[in-house]
């Protein structure tokens, strides 16, 4: 007899107090479920369940077994789900988090070629500048920009940005540019408000050196396109990743400070909860994204 029913046979009738309730449960006969668990105890060469009249229960051996048991149908209940799940098609309500600037300028664009492809998917794009905690806060999955904290999440890299530190012609006119590093202390820096190191720029000199500018900055806001729009209007110098200030360095708006530093590259990625398999509409969607990025770059935006 196949040795995967003996078992589902055994753990019934344990989980249901008896043959006749596990019959019921398995939907066969309670002929063929005793035949099972008499085939399974003469296999094993041990009794594991004491019948009376009035009820069945496992044995001390027949107990200790039903707990591997019950874990091996588990898994295989399991084994069997996550196939009918991936071959399944992408459906059902798709919640993201995406920082507000990222999402407005490039992931609102893609969504309608998505939606268009999976029609059986609907998304709740939430934009915000802050730190979401994904299971709790009911997110399928999000999208993060830089270093990634240390977390259980799955993180799949869609491209690339880089940051660098711009300003308006009309600024540099009016108040010098920037040679080095340390010049940074005299000018008129912009901060954003939500990163974790607070108003702290990493930057790395000519020599390789790792260096860090703490300088109080002349405006801080929350919202890096709000960033890039204070620097075009020379107010100040910003450190701002390439998919905001790529089109307004290639239109003159904006130039770089200090050209000569090395610049500084940042991973976006797709990040997701922990799990043995994937969702389809997620998987979907993060390959969608991956193909949507694949043309831009570093400083491709």
């Amino acid at each position: 007899m196949d040795r995967l029913t003996e078992m589902e046979a055994f753990a019934t009738v344990v989980d249901q107090g008896g043959f006749t309730d596990a019959a019921k449960k398995m939907g066969i006969s309670k002929s063929a479920v005793s035949k099972h668990v008499s085939s399974l105890e003469a296999r094993l060469g041990a009794r594991l369940l004491n019948r009376t009249t009035r009820r069945v229960s496992p044995t001390e051996i027949g107990l200790a077994y039903y707990d591997r048991a019950r874990r091996v149908l588990n898994d295989a209940g399991e084994a069997d789900s996550l196939v009918t799940s991936m071959q399944s098609a992408p459906s059902g309500l798709l919640r993201i988090s995406v920082a507000t600037d990222f999402g407005v300028n490039h992931l609102s664009p893609t969504l309608g070629e998505f939606l268009n492809e999976f029609q059986d998917i609907t998304v709740n794009m939430v934009l915000n500048n802050r730190y979401v905690e994904l299971i709790s806060e009911g997110f399928d999955m999000a999208i993060r920009i830089g270093e990634l904290e240390d977390s259980t999440l799955r993180a799949r890299k869609l491209t690339e940005t880089t940051r660098r530190m711009v300003a308006s012609p009309e600024y540099f006119e009016q108040y010098g540019r920037p040679e080095k590093i340390d010049d940074l202390n005299e000018h008129k820096l912009l901060h954003y408000s939500n990163q974790s190191n607070g108003a702290v720029w990493k930057l790395t000199a000519p020599s390789g050196e790792k260096r860090q500018v703490r300088t109080a900055g002349w405006l801080t806001v929350n919202d890096g396109q709000s960033l890039l729009n204070a620097a075009t209007s020379g107010l100040g110098i910003a450190y701002l990743p390439s998919f905001l200030y790529a089109d307004a360095l290639e239109q003159g708006l904006v130039e770089e400070a200090i050209p000569d530093l090395p610049v500084e590259t940042q991973g976006i990625y797709a990040v997701y909860p922990p799990g043995r398999f994937t969702q389809p509409k997620v998987r979907a969607f993060i390959d969608f994204l991956v193909n949507a990025f694949a043309e831009k770059g570093p400083d491709v935006w």
